[in-house]
């Protein structure tokens, strides 16, 4: 492994974010090899000893990714002041405690479906970051039947809060009484966007379920059941991949 700065191997490690590392190193709390480090040293897990404060850095773990079918109430967060169940909630104690995990974007609570689970801040940076782009795929049930000018406007984005929404890939799937089944592909994330588009047209959600981020598909995983990603798994239609460097192979 080369050497890295050592705020940075302090982020990657999951001691504290890069800023902080360089606040520890000018106040003189970090050793390398038993030597006082200075801002703009550099470092390598696997040939040096490093300390914050006397104790020994450990390496961070090797990437963990996480499909995991969310269900409904459950929050996307890692802790919840009120006790409500949360998505680490939802994982063995091993995985819970010491892996660095937390959710990538969220779902609401009163969403369902996939949601992935990581402890690589580059991911979760490509995944949710505006730039990237990366679709999501969702179906809703929404009141009532709405028109072909309803359905064309919310193709061509919605606008919210003001602001423009990008466009929409939406077909119908099916009718049931008073309710449709509707599948979106959005590109953006914006907050409660599909719920409060359909608002706006007069056809309220009654159930939202994710399917598929990028070209990861929930299939036919059981809600409230997880699985693992291997290495290669990310790689889509999107040209998303994760460092493949620190998952273990199957």
């Amino acid at each position: 492994m080369a050497s890295e700065r050592l705020q940075k191997l302090m982020a990657a490690a999951g001691f504290c974010s890069r800023r902080r590392g360089e606040e520890l190193l000018r106040q003189g709390r970090v050793r390398v090899n038993g030597q006082r480090a200075q801002l703009g040293d550099q470092a390598d897990f696997a040939a040096d000893r490093i300390e914050i404060d006397g104790q020994p850095l450990a390496p961070p773990a090797a990437t963990l990714i996480l499909l995991l079918n969310k269900p409904l109430g459950v929050l996307s967060t890692c802790h919840d002041p009120h006790g409500r169940t949360t998505v680490l909630d939802l994982l063995p104690a091993e995985l819970r405690r010491g892996q660095g995990l937390h959710p990538v974007g969220r779902l609401d609570a009163d969403s369902r479906g996939a949601l992935l689970l990581s402890n690589d801040g580059a991911l979760t940076l490509r995944l949710t970051h505006p730039r990237y782009g990366h679709s999501r795929t969702y179906r809703a049930w929404v009141r009532g039947r709405p028109e072909r000018p309803v359905l064309d406007d919310w193709r061509a984005g919605v606008p919210l809060d003001g602001q423009a929404s990008q466009a929409v890939q939406l077909s119908v799937l099916e009718h049931d009484g008073d309710a449709t089944l509707l599948e979106l592909v959005l590109r953006e994330g914006r907050n409660r966007q599909i719920r409060r588009t359909a608002g706006l047209l007069g056809h309220p959600v009654l159930d939202l379920q994710r399917i598929a981020i990028g070209g990861l598909e929930l299939a036919d995983l059981p809600e409230g059941r997880w699985r693992r990603l291997q290495a290669g798994e990310l790689v889509h239609e999107d040209g998303l991949a994760p460092d493949t460097s620190r998952i273990p192979r199957s």
